[in-house]
């Protein structure tokens, strides 16, 4: 069994964590993608699918050509962040359960049913986000995720003549602690869960 993390640890992963929305003029560096990467791939998705993909756009041409389908509140956060990870999930995400799953032929349980791939891929995706966002806080870094964006856009600037699609935007840097907003509540126990 493991053993718990630090309070330590738990302040930088959840209670003091939070999303931002300005960034310190700080890079990150290639490398620092790659540690991310190394650390959030070994989050568990069923049956080991792993679907998501990232692109990580760190240059203005990349920011320039993300800046059409960004809403309106969420421009200039996405433009001066220093590095903005597409989330998106490959819709063909089971041609890799062969190495990924060998236990067995899980490639067939999708190929039959692309309702059920779909629903796979996207919910598996989101929780790779997640994941990639603790390996961001757990490396000393901050992020503001974000869903306000036009899809259909970013598919289209980055993905097209592919198999992915896009679920989320993960801006990522260092925070300027000075642009938080105050923060928000959170749902008690007795809210948002129950036992049975």
């Amino acid at each position: 069994m493991s053993e718990a993390i630090n309070p330590t640890a738990q302040h930088a992963l959840f209670t003091e964590a939070r999303s931002h929305n300005g960034w310190l003029d700080r890079p990150v560096s290639d490398e620092t993608l790659h540690e991310i990467y190394d650390l959030m791939k070994w989050g568990p998705t069923s049956a080991n699918c792993s679907p998501a993909r990232m692109v990580f756009i760190r240059t203005p041409e990349g920011k320039e050509k993300l800046r059409p389908a960004l809403s309106s509140g969420n421009l200039q956060k996405t433009l001066t962040a220093p590095v903005t990870a597409i989330v998106a999930w490959d819709s063909v995400f089971y041609d890799r359960l062969p190495a990924l799953f060998p236990h067995g032929d899980a490639r067939s349980w999708f190929t039959a049913s692309p309702a059920l791939a779909e629903e796979t891929a996207f919910r598996n995706s989101t929780l790779q986000a997640a994941y990639l966002i603790v390996a961001c806080r757990a490396l000393g870094l901050d992020t503001g995720p974000m869903s306000g964006f036009d899809r259909e856009k970013v598919d289209a600037a980055f993905f097209s003549d592919s198999n992915l699609k896009s679920n989320l935007l993960i801006n990522i840097g260092y925070g300027d602690n000075s642009k938080l907003y105050g923060r928000l509540p959170r749902l008690s126990f007795s809210d948002a869960c129950g036992l049975a």
